[in-house]
This record gives structure tokens, C-alpha cells and sequence, in this order.
């Protein structure tokens, strides 16, 4: 029965971490500490560097299309502000060189962003967030009690035909891969949530690219079955790890030697990590 309090919430980020490595899965969203009944998380530089670019760059859209570029070089006073956030190991930074190199890259996406605003200067469409600052949201499968969420990066408007365009800002070195679940996931998001039609969409590789690249976006129903399939698991296996605990339902797919998702967090449980305090989301922070 469908019920938000007791439903299996999925979001890209989570069924990326299943598909990796269903331990990985367990450990980052599942897991507490028994000590302090908190979640666990890691801090790393590349994690750092995408959330400081990310909350400036997507923090454009708190001001109106004609204001966002009166002032250009703003931008990077905003970032060097967000990135004292990030220092040292706050940011898994484990010498002062390695993120010294860390922000100028950063710096360098940002000029790249004031270089070249294009869509960033046109009208936008803002997504509301759900009851108590949760992240838009819908139920994927009442009849499975799960819903899916998820936050997209820009949403920018379309007056000629009154539509939507999905652009999605990547701060990493690699394009994202063509059976990503992101675009499926906003497209559901976007189809459920509100009423424009999505029209296209786009990826910003704002360390490599002066302009976003479009994508095709996928068929609705191949959308959905897609993230659906995904999401039966993952509320099939917390289902089983009810019954028989998460060593049975939440397995390294490369067995008890670990893979390069959850050996990182095993360390945690292992005490071999260090940990740095609460995150801005209450779980506990570690670097190894």
C-alpha cells in the first residue's frame, strides 16, 4: 500500500550506486552507524570540486534572465566564498597542491560559464520542492510503494512553443554514459510534476566544452521501464534484507574481496577511515 513514510525512495544517484555495486548501495543509503544512528558518507576531491561549481553556477537561477550577468566576475567571488566549504580534508583534500588544482579548475568551469552564458541568460522553470524541503518527487509504483526524486540542475524555458529544455551541468572529465538513468529520471520527473512539454535536452561538460550538447531524449514509456526495472530491484532487495539481512540481499558483485565502490565504505566499518563530523545532511563524514 502506498505510503511516503515506509516507501523504497529511489533517486539517480542511489540506483546508480545499485547498478555499480548493490553492497555500495547498502553502505552509502541504507547503512547506519549503531553507535550514533547516522548514515555514513566519504569526502572526495572530485565530489567537491562538481558541488562547489555546482551550487554557483545553478545559483544563477535565484536572480531574474537579466540580472544573472550584469556583474560577470561576481561568479567568482560567490565561488571562492562556497569553497571554503570544501578545504583541506572537508573537501577529501589530502595536500594543499591537490586542491590547489582542484580550484582552479573549478575557477577555469566558472570563467567558462561567464564566457560563454548563453541558455544561462534566458527564462527559466523552476520545479517546486515537496513538503518539508524534499526534493520533487512521485510515486513511481504505488502498487510497490516506491517513489522516485531527484533535482535537476536548469530548466530553461521555451516561450515559442511554451516548452521545457533539460540542461544538466558535468563538472567531471568524462561524458555520461548512453544507458544513464539521469535522463529517464527527469523526463518522469518533468512529465509528472508539471505540465510543459520537454522539448530537448542537454549536457554542459563545463571543463571541456564552451557550449552544452544535446542529447536525444528517450521515449517515455522506454523511460519508464527502464528506471522501473531498476527500482523493483532495489525495493526487492531491502524487501529481502528484511527478511534475511542486508549480508544476504546486498552482495559485492565481485564477492568478499570488494570492488572500487564499497571497499572505500568497508574502511569506514573497518575503522580505518577518518572522520571529519556531520554533514550538511546530518550523516557522518569520512576520508580515507
Amino acid at each position: 500500500m502506498a505510503d511516503k513514510y515506509s516507501a523504497v525512495w529511489v533517486s539517480h544517484s542511489s540506483m546508480g550506486d545499485f547498478i555499480k555495486c548493490p553492497r555500495l548501495y547498502y553502505l552509502h543509503n541504507v547503512y547506519k552507524n549503531p553507535k550514533t544512528g547516522k548514515k555514513i558518507n566519504l569526502v572526495n576531491p572530485a565530489l567537491s570540486l562538481g558541488s562547489a561549481v555546482h551550487e554557483v553556477v545553478e545559483g544563477l537561477a535565484e536572480y531574474p534572465s537579466e540580472k544573472r550577468f550584469e556583474n560577470p566576475e561576481e561568479l567568482l567571488v560567490r565561488f571562492d566564498k562556497v569553497w571554503e566549504k570544501f578545504k583541506g580534508k572537508k573537501g577529501g583534500f589530502k595536500t594543499e597542491e591537490e586542491e590547489v588544482v582542484a580550484k582552479a579548475r573549478g575557477e577555469a568551469m566558472i570563467r567558462r560559464v561567464m564566457e560563454n552564458p548563453g541558455p544561462l541568460k534566458e527564462k527559466i522553470v523552476k520545479l517546486k520542492d515537496s513538503a518539508g524541503g524534499m526534493l520533487p518527487n512521485f510515486f513511481l509504483s504505488e502498487a510497490d510503494n516506491i517513489i522516485l526524486c531527484g533535482k535537476i540542475d536548469w530548466l530553461g524555458y521555451k516561450p515559442e512553443d511554451d516548452s521545457i529544455h533539460i540542461l544538466d551541468f558535468k563538472t567531471g572529465k568524462h561524458e555520461e554514459n548512453s544507458d544513464s538513468l539521469q535522463l529517464p529520471i527527469y523526463q518522469l520527473l518533468l512529465n509528472k510534476l508539471q505540465k510543459r512539454k520537454v522539448t530537448g535536452a542537454s549536457y554542459w561538460y563545463l571543463d571541456s566544452d564552451n557550449e552544452p550538447k544535446e542529447i536525444a531524449l528517450p521515449n517515455l514509456t522506454e523511460s519508464y521501464d527502464r528506471v522501473y526495472k531498476v527500482a523493483k530491484a532495489v525495493a526487492d532487495a531491502r524487501a529481502l534484507a528484511q527478511r534475511e539481512g542486508p549480508d544476504k540481499a546486498f552482495v559485492c558483485p565481485r564477492g568478499e574481496a570488494g570492488c572500487f565502490g564499497c571497499i572505500p565504505f568497508e574502511k569506514i566499518l573497518k575503522g580505518e577511515a577518518e572522520f571529519l563530523g556531520n554533514g550538511e545532511w546530518g550523516q557522518e563524514i569520512y576520508l580515507i
